[in-house]
């Protein structure tokens, strides 16, 4: 059995005018929400062995809250996390197949989707993954990422 952690970036602060997408910082909420999600995560025992995130600024600082709490863990800035599909998030999360626990730390819909490809075989069967959410999926070990393969295990939010 291995596991696949999705978690939502936290809530971000608006656009200022001018401002790229990927530069939103989080606001003082987004803030408190990643570190509650990095407290969950250490209460539960669920340390990944290894991160892919998106680049985006709110990303990367949810997963550095996180982090604060869970302690450093293998990371990778991944950049096709960033507006993917679920079926791109599927073939990144197969391409790290060998590990037993990945947590992915991206955007919605993406996200949300692929928690119900995996679980339900159905993408357009998501119900939701609120910011600084995260989902636990557990697959078979080795298995390749196809839908309907996961059973969902956990869905926390702030």
């Amino acid at each position: 059995m291995r596991e696949l952690i999705l978690l939502r970036h936290a809530h971000a602060e608006p656009a200022r005018p001018g401002q790229a997408d990927m530069d939103r910082p989080l606001s003082p909420e987004g803030l408190a929400e990643a570190e509650a999600a990095g407290r969950w995560l250490a209460e539960h025992q669920l340390v990944p062995d290894c991160v892919l995130c998106s680049p985006s600024r709110r990303t990367r600082e949810t997963l550095e809250s996180v982090l604060a709490t869970v302690g450093y863990v293998d990371q990778r800035l991944e950049p096709r996390i960033y507006e993917a599909t679920p079926g791109t998030l599927a073939a990144l999360a197969d391409e790290h197949r060998d590990t037993d626990r990945l947590l992915l730390v991206g955007h919605n819909p993406g996200l949300e989707e692929l928690a119900a490809l995996m679980h339900s075989g159905q993408s357009g069967d998501h119900r939701g993954m609120p910011p600084g959410s995260v989902v636990v999926l557990h697959l078979p070990a080795q298995a390749s990422i196809e839908p309907g393969i996961a059973t969902l295990h956990s869905f926390w939010w702030p």
